[in-house]
């Protein structure tokens, strides 16, 4: 039941951002909070380009900055950010439209205007060296970001990204391209699908809980759909971007990964100068949620490597 559990509360981060009160929201943000302390982080806030950006912080050392993906969240990196905190000092925001993060409908969410605001976060934050990694969408902005500004970024880590057009299609882009999003909640079936598509062993959750995430996913579904449009509206393919990337390239995918399909991997490696790969068995799109620890090691290690 522990592990049960413990499976549950690291998928919870991935559709939620914050809830309150006691009863099942406030044992959530009971064991969120702890989960944050135990891997050494904290909240904060700053307003950067109009936005108000929430993130976690923590750890020391160089500096590593960590990008969720597309409906996620900066918790998606925090059992992950356990394995790390005693040797990097870390930096996990919420990207704006996610999370506890600002959501300005008159915004644009598009990849480049998001590689944007991540760097004036970061210079508000007076970092101007680190090392860079994201998640699906959170790749895809870590890999633009590494073209834009290549003296800034001392290593690229790419999970499961999205973006690239020469990949075969995955099981969710084949039904993207029919104008089902099936990461839009709009009921507890959605919910299920979700959990299908993201993971190879969906996790358990007591019914209680999952009523609350139902009810929290369906409300996100609107600002969700609004940014994969602005995505859209503005698309960005990888491919272009690749042979730019000077920094080593850490690749990271699930072998079971039904949103993104491993075939990018292939198309990473034929266009990436310095790369090395990693393909973790029996492991869906989040490898930082389904395997922190395992993921985390891989990541390690690569860092270890690029001093």
């Amino acid at each position: 039941m522990k592990k049960r559990w413990t499976a549950f509360f690291s998928f919870f981060v991935i559709l939620t951002g914050a809830v309150s009160c006691l009863s099942p929201e406030s044992l959530y943000r009971a064991v969120i909070d702890g989960e944050r302390k135990s891997a050494g982080l904290s909240k904060f806030n700053i307003q950067s380009d109009g936005h108000r950006i929430v993130y976690l912080e923590g750890g020391k050392g160089e500096t590593v900055v960590l990008l969720h993906g597309y409906t996620g969240n900066k918790d998606n990196w925090t059992r992950f950010a356990r394995s790390m905190e005693s040797r990097y000092h870390l930096v996990i925001p919420d990207i704006p439209g996610f999370g506890e993060s600002s959501k300005l409908p008159e915004a644009s969410y598009d990849v480049e205007s998001q590689v944007d605001r991540i760097d004036r976060f970061l210079e508000v934050l007076k970092i101007d060296r680190f090392h860079l990694a994201g998640n699906s969408m959170g790749g895809m902005i870590a890999a633009v970001y590494a073209t834009k500004h290549p003296g800034k970024v001392a290593s690229l880590a790419l999970f499961d990204t999205g973006g690239l057009q020469t990949a075969k299609k995955s099981e969710f882009a084949a039904r993207l391209e029919k104008g089902q999003n099936a990461l839009l909640v709009n009921s507890e079936e959605d919910f299920d699908e979700v959990l299908r598509l993201a993971f190879v062993e969906p996790p358990y959750i007591p019914a209680s809980v999952k009523r609350i995430m139902v009810v929290d996913a369906i409300a996100s579904a609107d600002f969700n759909r609004k940014i994969l449009n602005d995505m859209v509206s503005r698309p960005v393919a990888l491919e272009p971007y690749l042979p730019m990337i000077q920094a080593p390239v850490l690749i990271l995918w699930g072998d079971a990964d039904r949103l993104t399909d491993p075939s990018g991997v292939y198309v990473l490696e034929k266009s990436l100068q310095v790369y090395r790969t990693v393909v973790m068995k029996d492991t869906g799109h989040l490898p930082m949620v389904e395997k922190p620890r395992e993921s985390a090691s891989y990541y390690v290690d690569f860092l270890k490597d690029c001093h």
